[in-house]
């Protein structure tokens, strides 16, 4: 079985300068802003959100066109049904003025036959 090794004070401060180095390192092999893959990456980026925006403008007018030919569509059909109404209503306006007609022309025959009973019966007398 191994011992445990404990580190000294010395190593401890090595690693840590060791891992401060290593950072800098890193942080100073990133690219600068003016380097050229950068600015590709950064115009590729700014393509892809102007792409982006595009689509969501057309998938907007698509939708706006779709409400509005759906509104269209209502109109029409409330415009139909409209003129069906209205159909309808001369319909029975008609037909009321129609059967008061007849009725007015039954009433003037009833009138007239029960005249002629008056009459027979007085004729009668």
């Amino acid at each position: 079985m191994s011992a445990y090794k404990d580190d000294t004070f010395d190593e401890r401060l090595k690693a840590a300068a060791n891992a401060k180095k290593a950072m800098l390192e890193r942080f100073r092999a990133k690219p600068s802003p003016d380097d050229p893959a950068v600015i590709e990456r950064e115009a590729a980026r700014r393509a892809v959100a102007a792409a982006r925006e595009a689509r969501a403008a057309e998938r907007k007018a698509a939708r706006e066109a779709e409400i509005a030919r759906q509104a269209a569509e209502q109109a029409a059909h409330e415009a139909e049904a409209a003129r069906q109404a209205a159909e309808q209503a001369a319909h029975d306006e008609a037909a009321k003025a129609e059967q008061a007609t007849r009725e007015a022309a039954l009433e003037v025959e009833r009138k007239a036959r029960r005249d002629a009973r008056y009459a027979a019966r007085k004729a009668r007398r």
